[in-house]
């Protein structure tokens, strides 16, 4: 049987879904989650409805839920949503509705929605493009699209190579420019962006994804030796409080639909 990539991405999630609320594997998640919400007020009004897209377990919506009138959190991975339920209910969230789906073949009709979106999902999609085109026909004229992702930065090496070796659901790095053009191609405009970089912990980043040992140490070699002056990964390893590390970057982007 031939394996698509949406099928390694719900193999991929469905192992990671316990780890999505916990700081000791996911702090770029949990602990950074208020910057995304600081980003995304501007955009915000009490009566939106919202849709997140690959929401994962939901931590956006869990989030914004609070802050509008209703959220749906969609995914294609039924653990993660599981997980988020738990999660919402333990926080007495009654506004937040689960939901599986298809990032590029979204079940709602046209229009449906004030506010749409999605963190850190991007790069795992084969074709970004057919599923920004998908969050834009959902989302109402004069409503608003938010993506957060990882982004490639500038310099040498490449990246995608050793996070795809790490979570085989990887896709490709794009670049805060590459993003911005693939929304006006769907047929809207980005009016704030921001970047930033993130330095992480090389541990907790291989055990949230269970990566096998083999996998694990094969990273963890090839950044070392790149602190010693090999080959460039494009991870860029330090070491950050004398333990292996490398930094990733972050973008925001958000845009009006039209």
């Amino acid at each position: 049987m031939t394996v698509t990539h949406n099928d390694r991405i719900v193999r991929e999630f469905t192992k990671q879904a316990s780890t999505f609320a916990d700081p000791a594997f996911n702090e770029v998640f949990t602990r950074r989650l208020a910057t995304l919400v600081e980003f995304t007020e501007p955009e915000l009004d009490l009566e939106d409805i919202c849709l997140e897209v690959a929401c994962g377990t939901g931590l956006v919506a869990r989030a914004l839920s609070r802050r509008v009138r209703h959220v749906t959190a969609l995914d294609a991975t039924p653990a993660m949503l599981e997980q988020g339920k738990r999660e919402a209910d333990r926080e007495a969230i009654t506004n937040v509705t689960f939901a599986v789906g298809d990032a590029a073949d979204l079940p709602y009709l046209a229009r449906s929605f004030t506010l749409v979106i999605t963190r850190f999902s991007l790069h795992h999609f084969e074709d970004p493009l057919a599923a920004i085109r998908e969050m834009l026909r959902v989302c109402r004229p004069g409503g608003s699209l938010v993506i957060a992702d990882l982004v490639r930065p500038d310099g040498p090496g490449d990246p995608d190579r050793l996070e795809r070796l790490r979570d085989p659901s990887h896709a490709s790095l794009l670049t805060l420019a590459d993003i911005a053009e693939l929304i006006a191609t769907a047929g809207a405009e980005v009016r704030r962006s921001t970047s930033f970089e993130v330095p992480r912990p090389v541990e907790p980043w291989l055990a949230q994804s269970h990566a096998p040992e083999d996998v694990a140490a094969r990273i963890r070699e090839e950044l070392r030796a790149e602190l010693d002056g090999g080959p460039v990964t494009g991870m860029r390893p330090a070491l950050l409080h004398g333990e292996l590390g490398f930094t990733q970057s972050h973008a925001y982007l958000a845009a009006r639909a039209t």
